[in-house]
């Protein structure tokens, strides 16, 4: 298997990434991989280096719905002629391997299911160089005024669309709601006595980027 490269001056480039998984019920308890989005960034700038996202068929395709009640959900038809995991593993290791790993709640999720994914096709499962979960930072550093901290949460609270549950659409979306929490934690540091509590649902100054080139 390849193992990733670092990011210029020696530092880990990070990966933000995110998986779709079924959601065990009474007939089967556990997780299938349905999903699998990354992208890979420059530490320094947040700018886009490498991005790859693959459906991924379950060897049991009874798993899947054939309805999803989600917008823009992941079907049994879907995922009918994706390829197995195992076919896909090799690429999945290398861009994650040796990066710094950042998504929302991925400690407590995404982490596993990638363990037990590999575990299963009994293959080395890739290691991470650090880990940015964007769940415990921001609730930590940017606290509750926006909600409760899910992503289709703060994605409202800045503006930013519909969560669409589709893992390259959700990392994406994850660097948008990054960038305009750090907008906001720094403009408050720098003024704090005037705009501390200001930015409240909706600053036109925090969402002029995502009007202007359309992706609200």
């Amino acid at each position: 298997m390849e193992t990733s490269t670092s990011g210029r001056e020696g530092k880990a480039e990070i990966v933000f990434f995110d998986m779709e998984t079924t959601v065990p019920n009474r007939g089967w308890k556990r997780f299938w991989v349905l999903e699998f989005g990354a992208i890979v960034v420059c530490p320094q700038k947040l700018v886009e280096i490498d991005s790859y996202s693959t459906l991924v068929r379950p060897k049991d395709l009874s798993v899947v719905s054939l309805k999803s009640g989600r917008c823009d959900g992941i079907t049994r038809k879907v995922v009918a002629n994706a390829p197995d995991f195992e076919d896909v593993a090799d690429k999945i290791f290398s861009i994650l391997n040796g990066r710094v790993w950042a998504g929302h709640n991925i400690r407590r999720f995404d982490c596993i299911r990638i363990k037990e994914a590999f575990a299963e096709i009994g293959k080395p499962a890739p290691q991470p160089a650090g880990m940015i979960d964007s769940l415990g930072v921001l609730t930590d550093k940017f606290g509750r005024r926006a909600g409760n901290m899910k992503m289709e949460t703060l994605a409202a609270y800045f503006g930013l669309g519909q969560q669409k549950h589709r893992s390259l659409d959700d990392v994406r979306m994850n660097l948008e709601v990054l960038k305009h929490c750090a907008t906001v934690l720094f403009l408050e540091s720098s003024l704090p006595s005037a705009l501390h509590g200001k930015w409240q649902l909706g600053s036109s100054t925090v969402m002029t980027r995502s009007r202007t080139n359309g992706k609200t």
